[in-house]
Formats: structure tokens, sequence, C-alpha cells
């Protein structure tokens, strides 16, 4: 019988300050790992942890993402939080005790998609960016080290994650709308997957007996157009005009030139203009699992 003593790494960022308290409501009892305000502080790309005891359950959400690298520098990086990082969070395991059940924050970028409909865990992993590759390369890892050490391994594979204060695309996108400078192209009409980031606490009971490979997202695939009115809505502004692709694009170029400060670049002028959408069938399926409407349950802070 799994018990509900849990390890969380990463818990002070985006997912733990948004799930910490589910969990805890669902009974578990959970030791924070992080850099620092945490049980057990720990640079995991640096070193490996000290545990002094024995976890049931691990959610290893510890991990790099939403920056775009410049240097060799800024790739390795990502390769020593999302992977050397993995590996050494093992070893401490190995030492302390090795748990039943261990549950890995992945990600949709493993695909390597720009754009598509309905994407189902079967698809290659193609993903090449460094993000990507590092996340790959720790989906490898644990695979092997989960067979070998007989342990319940779960790999889940979030959209973009809605919640308090979003990283990312979906927190640029509440930006631009706060202070006026978020515009659809075309009307908005490219969809994206979405998650709820509460469906996280709500997964991890659902994965203690059953594990596999995962991509979770709500069942309505939303618009950019969809997203902007909803954010708009409840911020009380007007919601965001569209201009034609042709002048998107050329804007595009020019931010290409004027780096971060631009508003937009040609790599962001891609992802809000071609429709890229995942499968959670698989999820439903074999977990029960249903997810949260994303619609009727985000609201910004």
């Amino acid at each position: 019988m799994i018990k509900n003593s849990l390890l969380f790494t990463g818990a002070n960022g985006f997912l733990g300050k948004n799930i910490l308290s589910l969990l805890k409501e669902k009974g578990y009892e959970i030791s924070k790992l992080d850099i620092s305000n945490s049980d057990i502080e720990c640079n995991l790309s640096r070193e490996i942890p000290k545990l002094k005891t024995f976890y049931d359950v691990v959610l290893h959400a510890a991990g790099k993402a939403h920056i775009v690298p410049k240097t060799e520098e800024e790739r390795h990086v990502f390769f020593d939080v999302n992977l050397k990082g993995t590996v050494n969070l093992c070893k401490a395991l190995e030492k302390s005790g090795i748990p039943q059940v261990f549950i890995f924050i992945s990600t949709v970028a493993v695909y390597g998609c720009e754009n598509g409909n309905m994407i189902t865990e079967e698809h290659p992993l193609n993903g090449n960016t460094p993000y990507a590759l590092s996340k790959i390369q720790a989906e490898q890892f644990l695979l092997d080290w989960s067979k070998k050490h007989n342990v319940i391994l779960s790999i889940l594979r979030p959209s973009l994650i809605a919640g308090t204060n979003p990283p990312g695309n979906l927190g640029t996108m509440i930006k631009g709308i706060k202070t006026g400078l978020y515009f659809n192209i075309n009307g908005g009409k490219a969809k994206k997957s979405v998650l709820m980031v509460q469906d996280i606490a709500n997964l991890v009971p659902l994965l203690l007996e059953k594990g596999g490979i995962y991509n979770v997202c709500d069942d309505e695939q939303l618009s950019f157009g969809q997203l902007g009115n909803l954010i708009s809505n409840q911020l009380g502004k007007k919601k965001p005009f569209s201009i034609p692709y042709f002048i998107a694009k050329g804007m595009a170029l020019c931010g290409d030139i004027l780096g971060k400060k631009a508003p937009i670049n040609s790599d962001k002028l891609t992802k809000i203009t071609q429709s890229l959408t995942f499968s959670n069938q698989k999820a439903k399926e074999i977990l029960g699992w249903q997810p949260l409407n994303v619609l009727e349950n985000f609201r910004v802070s």
C-alpha cells in the first residue's frame, strides 16, 4: 500500500505555489526541496541532496524553461538543471530509499512540433531545443532508472499551464493586456492546448498505482482570441484588437533585430499564429481523469 510522504522538488516555483496547499488537503505529508526557503535546500544542478528519510512519492518539478538561450553556456544550463539535476536527485534517493512512485513534470516541447492537431504520446520525440532535448534525456534516464529499481514512473507532459502568475507566453499575454500592448493576429484564431495548474495536484492520486506517460490538457482547445477575451474581461480592459498577418510579419522581422525589447519576433509570431493542440485521451481513459475547464476556472490575479 502506497503511503503519503511526498518529496516535492522545485516547490517554490510556479507549480508549487499553485498546488502545494491542494496536495496537503489531499493528505500528503510534503517535504519541499528547492534552492532556498525549503525543508531541503539544494541546487540539484550542482550537488546531490542529503535526504534524511524515505519518501513514498517523489514529485519532480524542478527544472528550467521559458528562455531562449543566446550562448553555449546558457544552453548547458538546461542540461545541468533538467538532466543532471534529475540524475543527482535519483542518486540521493538510492541512498535514502527508493520511492514507490516517481512523477516527473516534462513538457509537450519534447515532440518538437510548431503546429499540429491532437498530437498523441505516440508522436516521435523530435524536440531539438536545449529545453526539449534536456527533458527528453531526463525522461529516458528515468525510464531506465525506474525499471532498474522497480519504481512506478509517471511522466506528465503538460501543455500551456494556466494558474496564478503564470510564466511564459500566458504570463506575457496577461502583462500585455494589462498595459494595452497585446494584440491578436488575424483575429487570434490559432488554437492551443491549455491545462489548469490545479490538475497536476488532481492527477497525483491517480498516478500512484498505474504510472505511464501522459499528455495533460483541457478537453477544449482554446484560441488566442478566447484566452485574450477571458483575460481582458477579468481585468476590465478592452478586448485585444487584431492586426493583419503581413503587418505582424514586418514587426516580427524588426523584433528579430531589436531583441528582447521588441513585443514580437519571428519565433513568437510562429507560436501565436499556428494551432498546436494535444490529445489528453490516454490520461482520461487509463487514469479516469477529468480535466478542469480552463474557461470556467482560470482567474487572473
